[in-house]
């Protein structure tokens, strides 16, 4: 989705090639395609597409992916206003 951003250059999603094992799940569950398989291994095909949902990191069989919730988590930003900061999380299915 070239098309659609949220700020360029902030999202902290990370994705360690050497434990991706190819299982294509991240690629499958990103709603934004930022993910591609090439030579049966991930990689990350448009990083500032990333909304730092969490999806991807949640559905790594062997936590290749790592994300925190940022200025793209919806429902983070609204935890924080609901619940404070410190109370907050990206980690349930509200968020992703």
């Amino acid at each position: 989705m070239e098309n659609f951003r949220y700020l360029p250059g902030v999202t902290t999603l990370k994705l360690n090639e050497k434990e991706c094992v190819g299982c294509g799940m991240c690629q499958i569950v990103c709603p934004h395609g930022v993910f591609f398989l090439k030579n049966k291994k991930a990689r990350i095909y448009d990083l500032d597409g990333c909304m730092e949902c969490g999806a991807c990191a949640k559905n790594c069989p062997t936590d290749a992916i790592g994300v925190s919730p940022g200025v793209g988590c919806a429902g983070y930003i609204i935890q924080t206003w609901i619940k404070g900061k410190n109370a907050a999380a990206c980690s349930s299915v509200e968020c992703c």
